[in-house]
């Protein structure tokens, strides 16, 4: 989860609709018992992640960054080698900067970036739409919340099935 600051949000295109479906996303996830990483673009100036989000996030611990890749902040790569994942979900802001970087660098280094196209956003609609195109052309997957949440869950009837349904309603 990249960057969903305090200053920053209220600039992002939608953001009432972004910061629906990241909430949906993450509780997903916590069902799913999906790690997440988190980071904060230049806290000092951009702001804590959000109480909305921070609080969907068990044992919330973000990484500070100063890059726009999270690729190119030690503690993030560090923390990405260790879980041992191939495949990282990505929601957050701003698509064509941070997540665009972000998603390169995990491409460039072997890893299958999967973006959550409506769990990210910029200040201007164009941005986000050139960035997700040029990601999809360099390979990256391009998906939804509810996509994602239902081929992360596989089957229906299950417990994990029946909470995610409940969520995506």
């Amino acid at each position: 989860m990249i960057d969903i600051q305090e200053r920053l949000f209220p600039h992002i295109h939608q953001n009432d609709a972004l910061l629906n479906k990241v909430e949906i996303l993450l509780e997903g996830w916590h069902i799913l018992e999906i790690p997440v990483l988190a980071t904060e673009q230049y806290k000092k100036g951009l702001g804590e992640t959000l109480d909305a989000v921070r609080t969907r996030i068990p044992a919330w611990n973000a990484v500070e960054k100063k890059a726009f890749s999270c690729c190119d902040e030690p503690e993030f790569a560090s923390s990405l080698v260790r879980s041992g994942k191939t495949n990282v979900l990505i929601c957050g802001i701003e698509t064509h900067v941070c997540v665009l970087q972000t998603t390169l660098d995990l491409l460039n280094t072997g890893y299958q970036p999967v973006v959550v196209t409506d769990a990210v956003s910029s200040r201007f609609p164009a941005d986000k739409e050139v960035a997700l195109g040029r990601m999809q052309k360099e390979g990256a997957i391009l998906t939804t919340v509810e996509s994602i949440l239902f081929e992360l869950a596989r089957v229906s009837g299950t417990e994990s099935f029946k909470a995610i349904s409940r969520l995506v309603k």
